[in-house]
């Protein structure tokens, strides 16, 4: 059996997961989880209990959920690849380093900008989320900016693991607009170079159910119930 993505739509972070699959050349399978509704049912609920996505059922069945483990499951498998790296070498704690930074600082930057998008708050308290994730918006991508400076990929001259969770989490500025990313021509850079990727073009056209052309392993798409049922067999 093929490894299965659940990612979640619309502009789930998974979208680097999928995009990570695409540059592993690894068989997967995807299965699209419409967020909010589709996370709370049974099915889904029996794959990760946290009702949150993405999530990885393995070759052999085990649940591998979070982004960093998922994407870290996925380089283990893929070193040859390029995106990643053997355990316990320099480059390996380097990639760590970068996963860990998008994840803590650049993801959680936008977490008060999706409280007030997706809940009910009163004008002052939308306007002091706002201001509050702006800062931190505009100090992740400053931080980041620096991080990247003149090279042409976050770790350096070869595409990783990080490049592909950036781009998932960098588009979340159509959302919010509280930066410009023209004023960080680095980033800008990688973006408009990552935006021309072709695992990039087909992640883009898999969450808009437009056709796809993958450039990797990828298998298909299966519906929740019909994943749920591969999991109780495996």
């Amino acid at each position: 059996m093929s490894p299965i993505l659940y990612y979640g739509v619309p502009s789930g972070c998974s979208f680097g997961s999928i995009v990570a699959l695409e540059w592993s050349g690894l068989p997967y399978r995807l299965v699209r989880v419409e967020m909010p509704e589709m996370i709370h049912t049974d099915a889904y609920r029996a794959i990760n209990p946290v009702g949150e996505t993405p999530s990885l059922m393995s070759a052999n069945g085990d649940v591998v959920v979070e982004s960093m483990a998922i994407l870290n499951h996925i380089g283990a498998r893929a070193v040859a690849s390029g995106i990643a790296f053997e355990q316990g070498s320099r480059e390996f704690d380097e990639l760590n380093r970068m996963l860990a930074f998008l994840n803590t600082t650049f993801f959680n930057a936008f977490s008060s900008l999706w409280h007030v998008l997706e809940h009910e708050v009163d004008p002052a308290t939308k306007a002091a989320l706002t201001e509050y994730g702006r800062a931190k918006v505009e100090r992740a991508h400053a931080e980041l900016e620096k991080m990247l400076g003149d090279k042409p990929w976050l770790l350096g001259e070869q595409r990783t693991l990080a490049d592909a969770y950036f781009i998932g989490i960098a588009r979340w500025t159509k959302y919010h607009a509280v930066v410009d990313r023209s004023d960080y021509p680095n980033l800008q850079r990688l973006y408009d170079k990552l935006e021309a990727d072709p695992a990039v073009i087909f992640a883009h056209a898999i969450e808009d159910q437009r056709p796809a052309t993958s450039s990797g392993g990828f298998e298909g798409e299966i519906g929740l119930e019909a994943a749920a049922g591969l999991k109780r067999a495996a």
